[in-house]
């Protein structure tokens, strides 16, 4: 299974530690593309979980089969057993979480059903992959320890500097950052959240809409951290922007203001520029 896509990166919370979770795969061409092919609407299928080289049972739903939820875009569903072997192997990856959320359930008020908020310190994630196989799927954990180790890495590096080690296929033992197996692991989701959004936009830049070495047969297009990963640590698909090399060197050189509200770019100068291609924001 050499051919992983990127799906869903997902925030560790109860319903993941126990039994499964949902899949908003709008915008998500490559998985588009196998769900179109795999899965109709209504249909629910059996689908093989990797998780730490182990093979797991589970269910995937296209849940989009009531005409009165009236939804333009479909919703998915993993599902596997209640405290089954899958879930058993998660909490055990994501103590911390687990142990976290556990404990607030059990002191809380029984009637108290709000959305429980994982503090920074304990946050956990997994992220989905696809694989060469339209029916099995790559569970990979990011856990609180992970991204500690992480934190530390990316203290006192350049932002421009450290995208680019995160963005191309470079040789790990000339890099500029040393990589560890935690480093590795955001380096590949950063990487794979990053292509996705390149085939999403054709590889044109949101900011001009060029489409930069067409005439030379290539297609050179960069993801840029709007809030820069080395203060954020955030390499969700709602932190990252596709854009041409010159727009990725200028923003790095004068840290222009990116209004969300408005999607656009607020330089020094007092210059606006607001993004010509918006899909994913």
């Amino acid at each position: 299974m050499t051919t992983e896509n990127y799906v869903y990166k997902k925030e560790v919370d109860w319903s993941v530690l126990h039994d499964g979770l949902t899949l908003p795969f709008a915008n998500q061409v490559e998985f588009g593309k196998i769900m179109g092919r795999f899965l109709a609407r209504g249909e629910s299928k059996e689908i093989t979980i990797y998780l730490d080289q182990k093979a797991y049972k589970a269910k995937i739903t296209n849940v989009n089969f009531d005409s009165k939820f009236k939804r333009k875009k479909d919703t998915l569903q993993i599902r596997y057993s209640r405290n089954g072997d899958l879930a058993k192997a998660l909490q055990a990856s994501f103590q911390k979480s687990y142990r976290y959320i556990k404990n607030v359930r059990e002191n809380r008020d029984s009637t108290d059903r709000t959305m429980i908020k994982v503090p920074d310190e304990y946050k956990e994630y997994l992220a989905i992959y696809t694989t060469e196989y339209d029916d099995s799927y790559i569970f990979e954990t990011i856990v609180a320890d992970d991204m500690q180790i992480l934190k530390e890495m990316v203290k006192g590096q350049q932002e421009r500097v450290f995208e680019a080690d995160l963005d191309f296929e470079i040789n790990d033992e000339t890099a500029g950052i040393k990589f560890s197996l935690q480093m590795n692991k955001i380096r590949k989701l950063s990487r794979k959240i990053g292509d996705n959004l390149k085939l999403l936009y054709g590889y044109r830049c949101q900011i001009c809409g060029k489409l930069i070495g067409e005439e030379f047969g290539s297609h050179i297009a960069e993801a840029h951290h709007i809030d820069y990963f080395i203060n954020s640590l955030n390499n969700d698909a709602d932190n990252q922007l596709i854009v041409c090399p010159n727009h990725h060197r200028i923003i790095h050189d004068v840290n222009p203001v990116f209004d969300r509200s408005r999607k656009l770019y607020i330089y020094e100068n007092g210059m606006e520029q607001k993004l010509v291609l918006n899909k994913h924001l």
